[in-house]
């Protein structure tokens, strides 16, 4: 007797890699919670128009109308999406080889072994830009999380310094927990430091953050001077491209001005 193997639809079984890869991406790599979710939508567009599929012999007036609604809303969605990948892509070409006087370098994750891959780039990109620009002053900010061995703008100064940048020119301010308050507390910073506050201002981030930070940088009051750093992996390049469009939608609609 023969046993019979089920046969799993080819539409099912993609549905099955996705929710496993979203699962890895989820549990087992820091940081890329956003291709995880991308992976649990695309299984749900996919899931949605299979299953309507099936219910459209037996309510064919409404899962039409259903469809046709979910498919606009998807392209108007995929659109805004696009479009919006495109500013934040030529924005994440800065500007850097212009000159300003002071520029803040923003903080990201420190591991218990140190800087994480994305806050190397920026203090790479922060040196480079210190290197070329002998007369710049930075300001490292960042605060410290519940799960870090030390605040970011502390490991930034230590970085920074073991490479060769001189300790009098870089400025630590360790109390920010978001860009708006890294930018608005490091001209703080500055104003009492130099009893002037700056009209342009410098910012070294992640390339995918320039058009993001530009947009506070401007609501702080200061001209703009993007300094991008290259992030060095290819797959958290991606995630993080993807997951700036939300951060670009987010600040647009609700704001970022908190601390």
């Amino acid at each position: 007797m023969k046993l019979k193997i089920p046969k799993i639809s080819p539409v099912w079984l993609l549905c099955g890699l996705l929710a496993v890869f979203a699962y890895i991406l989820k549990f087992c790599l820091p940081g890329y919670g956003f291709s995880a979710l991308v992976c649990v939508g695309i299984i749900g567009v996919i899931a949605f128009y299979t299953l309507s599929k099936h219910l459209l012999p037996r309510f064919p007036r409404a899962m039409k109308w259903l469809r046709r609604f979910f498919t606009v809303f998807l392209c108007i969605g995929l659109i805004l999406a696009g479009i919006t990948e495109g500013i934040i892509l030529h924005a994440s070409l800065g500007d850097p080889d212009a000159h300003c006087d002071y520029m803040v370098v923003l903080g990201a994750k420190v591991r218990n072994s140190g800087p994480s891959v994305s806050l190397w780039d920026r203090i790479y990109a922060a040196r480079d830009y210190m290197q070329a620009h002998p007369d710049v002053i930075a300001v490292v900010s960042g605060g410290q999380g519940a799960d870090e061995p030390m605040s970011e703008a502390r490991a930034m100064y230590e970085k920074l310094v073991a490479l060769g940048i001189e300790a009098d020119r870089i400025w630590i301010e360790d109390q920010a927990s978001s860009t708006w308050a890294n930018l608005n507390y490091s001209l703080n910073l500055i104003e009492e430091k130099t009893g002037t506050r700056p009209d342009t201002l410098g910012v070294v981030s992640s390339e995918y953050h320039m058009y993001r930070a530009g947009l506070q940088a401007k609501d702080c009051g200061v001209e703009f001077v993007g300094i991008p750093a290259k992030t060095s992996r290819l797959s958290q390049a991606i995630n993080h491209f993807m997951r700036e469009i939300a951060g670009v939608w987010h600040y647009m609609i609700l704001g970022g001005q908190y601390d």
